[in-house]
């Protein structure tokens, strides 16, 4: 039996966000600051910069998380790697290096407690089977998910996409019925969420940090022309095509 004591009664951790197995705390404070951090730390405080960290309780459920993002286990917790022998090492290794994602995640399962790293990111809990046929994921979203879930690579329509719409060439897309933990630079409340029906949206830059894997991506010229697309100053453009949905960044870090 584990007893876990100034935790869930900790005024300086506060739960956020609830899904499936997995609760989202936030640190009030850096309760252990130094006098030469004191300054950051306080104005980090001020403009919402905070620690916050990912508790799984597992009942006998499983958990596929980033390689090297636990903290610590309580119970009877067990981790295995998923790597079935050489060869499927080496695809998983392709897919991360692709996806700039961990090329082997582990699995952790059994009865118990799984605390994931601390992270100054935002997180984001999603019901993967609300979004159909998957969501699709940007470059490092990954935190942790239902080891349930499907894990694949989607690949870009065309190397232009990778070259000119700043997405790369490769992401991971995770389908089936599971929670997906994911990290965004920006917190849910910022996100806007796009909905399309059989239309388009044309995103100027990589502010999209998640879409359906139903929608089509391309990157294609802002206006019909290149002098047009020169002249109003906006080149190419990432374009969603199809029925879906898109979370998007209102800005991107260093804007």
């Amino acid at each position: 039996m584990i007893q876990l004591n100034n935790f869930a009664n900790n005024e300086n951790l506060k739960q956020i966000a609830q899904m499936g197995s997995y609760t989202v705390y936030e640190h009030q404070k850096d309760m252990s600051v130094a006098p030469s951090y004191a300054s950051v730390a306080y104005f980090m405080h001020e403009m919402n910069v905070r620690k916050r960290q990912v508790l799984c309780c597992l009942n006998g459920t499983s958990v596929r998380v980033q390689a090297g993002a636990m903290q610590w286990t309580a119970g009877s917790v067990e981790s295995e790697t998923g790597v079935k022998g050489v060869g499927d090492f080496l695809g998983k290794a392709l897919k991360g290096a692709v996806t700039n994602e961990s090329a082997v995640k582990p699995v952790y399962n059994g009865w118990g407690y799984l605390m994931l790293e601390p992270t100054y990111n935002y997180i984001i809990l999603e019901d993967v089977a609300t979004w159909g046929s998957g969501i699709v994921l940007d470059d490092g979203m990954f935190l942790a998910c239902d080891a349930g879930l499907n894990e694949t690579v989607v690949a870009r329509n065309s190397v232009s996409s990778a070259l000119l719409g700043g997405e790369g060439l490769f992401n991971l897309s995770l389908s089936g019925q599971g929670i997906a933990v994911l990290e965004s630079p920006v917190p849910r409340e910022e996100l806007f969420e796009i909905v399309l029906d059989n239309d388009v949206v044309k995103i100027d830059g990589n502010m999209a940090v998640a879409w359906s894997s139903s929608l089509q991506f391309t990157v294609e010229k802002s206006s019909k022309s290149l002098l047009g697309s020169a002249v109003n100053g906006e080149g190419f453009v990432n374009v969603y095509r199809g029925s879906g949905r898109i979370l998007m960044a209102p800005t991107v870090n260093g804007t």
